[in-house]
């Protein structure tokens, strides 16, 4: 079982991630915006992080490359997930240092593949 940091400011989306993730039979840990996803990053160090990228405070591209330059997180895979589909998007959310990018609504087995891909053996 895996440890996964879900990263959303809409309630709703974080319990659907969540349930995804609980069913895969991982543990789930949460945070509302990206400010707070940086800090439970550092704090929890978790297998995996699947970040959404319009939040406020810190959006989810600043906190994906603040967790990928961070030496006790940089490990971590972040998976962007996020509404915003376009191919600058895309290309930009990987330069700052995510593993893989999916675009809402997204198909439970689609995050499913990707979660495996990207979880250690």
């Amino acid at each position: 079982m895996a440890r996964i940091l879900i990263v959303d400011d809409s309630p709703s989306q974080l319990m659907g991630i969540r349930r995804i993730v609980e069913k895969l039979g991982h543990e789930a840990v949460t945070a509302e915006d990206g400010a707070a996803g940086v800090e439970a990053a550092k704090r929890e160090l978790p297998d995996l992080v699947l970040m959404d990228v319009v939040m406020p405070n810190l959006n989810g591209f600043q906190a994906t490359r603040s967790i990928c330059r961070e030496p006790t997180t940089r490990h971590i895979p972040v998976v962007l997930v996020t509404t915003k589909d376009q191919d600058t998007d895309r290309v930009w959310g990987m330069r700052q240092g995510a593993k893989a990018y999916i675009t809402k609504p997204f198909n439970e087995t689609d995050l499913a593949e990707i979660i495996g891909q990207l979880l250690p053996g």
